[in-house]
């Protein structure tokens, strides 16, 4: 059993607090009063009301928040790793900047920085298979796998603390750039005279298949699918742009394809 504190019980965290506390782990999680804290005590986890109460006695923090800005004011300008336990591991789950989970590692010595975005959605989080990209130390993700593991499969170890945040951003940028490209491969059936929905259904059993044209032909067009995922996707590309942008560089041929799926 693993005390775990946990910070963003929301569209991913909430499943990832019922699988932590079937799995027979303590949890402790910040949640205001209300139905949302009733719904968690009620799965047997713990609300507390104050980021001191989540961190105090934890063996495992886990911050599970929407973006990369409030990471940093969680982790960077807020007391919750100041008052984590010395030893005790840091999950961020949340997908950023690789240079966030750095500089939360090199600005608390005391406690073990693991970054580790997640690959999936809420439905495979319930089912204990959401993909982890995995940066940190071995001997820090040793002591975090059994919290991990509670949701977690496969748990893939990409290196140093900041490299599961890279895998990911490198993940979402295909991921967008092969929404971009269906997108293209719709105008360009149309313009030869195929409509969406017999072009989706052919190319899906020809060797233009992908995961994301089956993902697309399910949800019905592409416009559909990338209404569905555009918030998600876009803050993600603005972190790639962003990093890339600090490193001098730039998205090469992604840079256009992106334009057509991002702002």
């Amino acid at each position: 059993m693993t005390r775990v504190g946990f910070v963003g019980a929301g569209r991913m965290g909430t499943p990832m607090v019922t699988r932590l506390v079937g799995a027979g782990h303590e949890v402790r999680v910040l949640a205001r009063a209300g139905e949302k804290a009733a719904a968690l005590a009620e799965q047997g986890a713990e609300p507390v009301t104050d980021l001191a109460a989540v961190a105090t006695g934890a063996d495992v923090v886990v911050v599970c928040v929407f973006s990369d800005d409030q990471v940093k004011e969680l982790c960077l300008d807020g007391d919750l790793v100041a008052g984590s336990a010395p030893g005790s591991v840091l999950i961020l789950h949340t997908t950023g900047s690789p240079k966030t989970a750095q500089s939360i590692a090199t600005k608390h010595h005391h406690v073990a920085v693991i970054d580790a975005p997640v690959s999936g959605g809420p439905h495979d989080i319930a089912a204990g298979s959401v993909t982890l990209f995995v940066g940190g130390d071995d001997e820090a993700l040793e002591r975090a796998r059994p919290v991990l593991s509670s949701y977690g499969d496969p748990i893939l170890h990409t290196g140093p603390t900041g490299t599961g945040q890279a895998v990911k951003l490198v993940n979402n940028t295909l991921f967008a750039a092969q929404i971009g490209l269906v997108t293209e491969a719709v105008r360009l059936a149309s313009r030869l005279g195929v409509g969406e929905t017999p072009l989706l259904n052919a190319l899906t059993h020809g060797s233009a298949e992908s995961r994301v044209l089956s993902m697309i032909a399910r949800t019905g067009s592409a416009e559909a699918f990338l209404a569905a995922v555009s918030e998600f996707i876009g803050k993600d590309i603005a972190v790639v742009r962003d990093t890339v942008d600090d490193l001098n560089d730039d998205l090469g041929e992604f840079d256009e394809i992106l334009k057509t799926v991002t702002p």
